[in-house]
């Protein structure tokens, strides 16, 4: 007998190490059936699982699960991501602890350190996933560091470099001073920001000056220009001449660019191409030198600029500028404005909203820094990555992302692959004592080609240099399956089936995939990629430790159980869009299996056991008909829902089968069959209820695999419900009369419960139906369903009504039929009218206040986007109770 409630900590560990032990996740490329596959968006090693894990590796599972039972061969391919900068700066931090430097320890020392960690701690996301009930081929598991992975990594750079797909360049980079290192733009977190916009008069050549606008004073050193747009008439007699740049004294042209506005500050902006991503571009476009100003820490650099303060005839500003060298930044900042100030060259400051980049690990402001890195000709290679999704041989669901993808790919850059770290796989490129590169994937290789060029034996040096942790990251969904080897499981699961991700991460990761997959196997990598929205709060608001509204999906799986998570999440996720997911969400959705579990212990109190090849053809009962007949609808909606990746719409029709259906209606009818002495009907009746809800349970089982397994085990199913096929519609004998027939009883049921709810009449008292102009058939059908009629309406008798209908009656029409309930002597007419008629005022009140609200331009344009849409909802709920309780008062008619 199963157990009053539900527990899922009692069965959830348990279940799945059986299910992983069996290796019923195991998948085998030399089994037969259609092969699908999907690859773990790999976590970072360093990672806990957050609800963005929860939602896409739950909607993996889901896939993963539904495709098992529908007989496909399948692969969930697991694995990790060594994570670079976060990863060194994890250990970092250990050493940190231990008093221990890492530079004084070594590189080779340090990376052992790393393993360590790795072995030790690394990877606790992997075990969290476990517990949300991924059901991935754990013994296929991969790390991007992994000696197989290394080797790809290796074979595809060097393949790359030959190609002229892989070079050297100088060019900015997003520059972390802390770390030292180059950072992907994914790895800045632009926040907007109170500051200051000083305005300084930099003096033309001609006796005049011009003012520029700067929210970095601190670079104005480094300047090379001045850009003023052509058409601004303001300046069009400047273009040409030289300003003397504050401080240094140094003569820089004003250049004519496009790039700056004649409606922003004062239309004039300096140009400083080594600190600035615009400027940069600027700088290219009128061939203009790049001056160094800060260091790698963010210090003051001088070096550029030395010759510059040779040449400075004022020796107070020469000592002056010499001062700053090695000064941080900030520091630099409040000097020379102060320094600017004192010499009259600046003229106003004004407080400004800007955008300061930080570097999401560390904190660190990042800094534009123009370096030697290496770099990917992205361009070319997103070529046939375009060409693939625009002639769909991948598709984005939704398909709107198609177009993002394509912009951002019409915009690409050379992708900067060289980081200044230690941890991570290092640039195979060896350099001679001359400055020669030789790229090679072992050093062997290296010195061959070194004695190839050099004539002799050279000693190299290899780069410190380790690659973006993007790149090996590009080559996962087929470097994890051996990669270059020609394995079996690439043969068979390349292609994947679905890439499942969220939007941001579209080119930094789905793009790249593309262009390596095209690049290295000829063909793409996945043939779906299904985009999902970004996990918010209940108000839509982004989850932040600072706004105190995270959620720990571990928290929510120990509270209400890794089901309930994984429905909450099914029931949440539409079309690409964003998920608004709170605590109590989860626990709504706890009530669903609490409903699951009830329904059992029910059917089992109620002797419902399985039958061995029931014919669901051989029912006879119309309430048995139309049951398999709803479950044959459910399937397909399912079927339908998931043919386009609508997991919401999968969880809402097992909620419509399940709750409303079979619990609500099926069961609650089939209560007095199961008392009756009828033993035929009886058995018809339990084999129909079995039936159906082993459907139930496979349906579901890839939302919630636990409460599912639980009771597929208990009643007797099989031996785990993780090796169950698919459903299939139940064979029914002439099931549009029993949906007729049994649909017609719901509706009626429903109108009288409704009736009642609506004039307040009370649960215990009984009330007499009168139907008038019903149909002979109609009548019977009445007749027939008395009891159930009489139990679940409060029904005391049912009649034909053939006068007048009695004064104080509610109506309802169904079909040709109205329905009648006489009122009088049932509740208080006089209280009711009262009641109806102040709770009606009420709710006019509350929609002027709204009205008003939403009619208020100002509001509607400065609030948020979420509280705007909750206002509409509330004016929609307050006039449909107003509509509704106004139909009930016309009912009561007058006193």
């Amino acid at each position: 007998m199963l157990e009053k409630a539900f527990v899922p900590a009692d069965y959830e560990n348990k279940l799945y190490s059986e299910w992983e032990e069996a290796g019923l996740f195991k998948a085998d490329p030399s089994a037969s059936g259609e092969s699908f596959s999907i690859m773990f968006p790999p976590p970072n090693v360093t990672g806990t699982l957050h609800l963005g894990h929860a939602l896409t590796f739950t909607l993996q599972d889901i896939l993963i699960r539904m495709q098992r039972a529908r007989g496909r061969n399948v692969l969930w391919q697991p694995g990790t991501d060594h994570a670079g900068i976060a990863t060194q700066m994890v250990v970092e931090r250990e050493l940190d602890k231990a008093g221990i430097d890492r530079k004084a320890i070594g590189r080779d020392a340090f990376i052992e350190r790393v393993w360590e960690w790795k072995e030790r701690s690394g990877g606790e996301i992997v075990q969290q996933l476990r517990k949300l009930g991924a059901s991935a081929d754990w013994s296929r598991e991969r790390f991007t560091m992994d000696d197989g992975l290394s080797e790809a990594v290796r074979r595809v750079f060097v393949s790359l470099y030959d190609e002229g797909l892989i070079y050297r360049d100088r060019r900015l980079v997003n520059w972390d001073p802390v770390f030292r290192s180059a950072i992907s733009d994914l790895e800045v977190d632009n926040r907007e920001t109170r500051g200051s916009m000083w305005y300084i008069r930099y003096p033309v050549e001609n006796g005049h000056s011009i003012t520029v606008g700067t929210t970095r004073p601190e670079t104005m050193l480094g300047d090379v220009a001045v850009a003023v747009n052509p058409e601004d008439p303001r300046y069009t007699a400047l273009i040409g001449l030289n300003v003397v740049l504050p401080l240094t004294g140094r003569l820089i042209p004003i250049v004519a660019d496009t790039y700056s506005d004649p409606e922003k500050g004062t239309g004039a902006v300096k140009i400083t191409p080594a600190h600035d991503f615009n400027d940069f571009e600027v700088g290219r476009r009128h061939d203009l030198p790049a001056l160094t100003v800060l260091d790698e820490g963010a210090n003051i650099w001088l070096d550029d600029i030395a010759s510059d303060l040779r040449d400075v005839p004022d020796v107070a500003s020469r000592a002056f500028v010499e001062s700053l060298r090695g000064m941080p930044r900030e520091e630099a900042r409040k000097a020379i404005v102060a320094e600017l100030e004192t010499l009259g060259f600046l003229e106003k400051v004004e407080p400004h909203v800007l955008q300061v980049p930080y570097a999401e690990r560390g904190g660190a402001v990042v800094e534009p820094r123009l370096t030697t890195q290496w770099y990917c000709d992205a361009a070319k290679l997103a070529i046939p990555a375009v060409e693939a999704v625009r002639t769909g041989k991948t598709v984005f669901e939704p398909r709107q992302w198609e177009n993002t993808f394509f912009a951002w790919m019409r915009e690409i850059q050379p992708w900067c692959i060289s980081r200044q770290l230690w941890w991570g796989h290092r640039i195979p490129a060896w350099y001679a004592p001359d400055g020669q590169v030789f790229v090679a994937e072992t050093e062997a290789d290296a010195l061959v080609k070194a004695r190839a060029s050099c004539g002799d034996d050279v000693a190299l040096v290899r780069d410190e240099d380790v690659l973006d942790t993007w790149f090996s990251s590009a080559l996962w969904p087929f470097t994890t399956l051996g990669w270059p080897e020609r394995t079996e499981e690439l043969a068979r699961y390349y292609p994947t089936s679905v890439l499942v991700t969220g939007f941001d991460i579209i080119f930094f990761w789905v793009a790249r995939m593309m262009m390596m997959g095209l690049h290295f196997m000829k063909d793409v990598p996945f043939e779906t990629i299904l985009i999902h929205g970004l996990v918010r709060d209940e108000r839509g608001q982004k989850m932040s430790k600072s706004k105190g509204n995270g959620l720990d999906p571990l928290d929510l799986v120990a509270e209400f159980g890794a089901d309930a998570t994984r429905l909450a999440i099914c029931a949440l996720t539409g079309p690409g869009r964003d998920i608004k997911f709170g605590r109590g969400r989860v626990e709504e959705h706890r009530s669903f299996v609490t409903k699951l579990w009830n329904a059992a212990r029910f059917c089992e109190m109620n002797g419902v056991r399985p039958v061995a090849d029931f014919d669901t053809a051989g029912v006879t009962g119309t309430l048995g008909r139309w049951i398999l007949a709803e479950a044959t609808s459910a399937i397909a909606a399912v079927d339908e829902a998931m043919s386009h990746y609508r997991f919401d719409e999968y969880a809402a029709a097992c909620y419509r089968f399940v709750w409303t259906r079979y619990c609500d209606w099926f069961l609650e009818l089939a209560k007095p069959v199961f008392a009756s002495e009828d033993q035929e009907e009886v058995r018809e009746i339990r084999a129909v209820a079995a039936h159906v809800f082993g459907v139930v349970l496979r349906l579901m089982h890839p939302i919630v695999p636990f409460v599912t397994e639980v009771l597929w085990r208990d009643f007797g199913y099989g031996e785990t419900i993780a090796t169950e096929g698919w459903p299939t519609a139940p064979v029914v004998t002439d099931a549009a009369a029993a949906h007729d027939e049994v649909d017609w009883l719901i509706r009626l049921v429903s109108e009288v419960r409704a009736i009642r709810s609506e004039m307040n009449v009370p649960p215990a008292q009984m009330a007499p139906l009168l139907m008038r102009d019903a149909t002979e058939t109609k009548l019977a059908r009445a007749q027939k369903w008395r009891e159930a009629i009489g139990r679940m309406a409060r029904v005391s008798e049912i009649d034909r009504l053939e006068g007048a209908v009695p004064r104080y009656a509610a109506q309802s029409v169904l079909d040709e039929a109205t329905l009648v309930l006489p009122l009088e002597g049932l509740i208080d007419l006089d209280a009711e009218r009262a009641r109806l008629a102040k709770e009606i005022a009420r709710l006019e009140s509350e929609i002027v206040k709204v009205e008003r609200k939403l009619g208020n331009a100002d509001f509607v344009a400065r609030a948020k986007p979420e509280v705007v849409e909750e206002n509409r909802e509330r004016l929609s709920t307050f006039t449909h109770d107003r509509e509704r309780l106004k139909a009930a008062l016309t009912r009561l008619g007058d006193s």
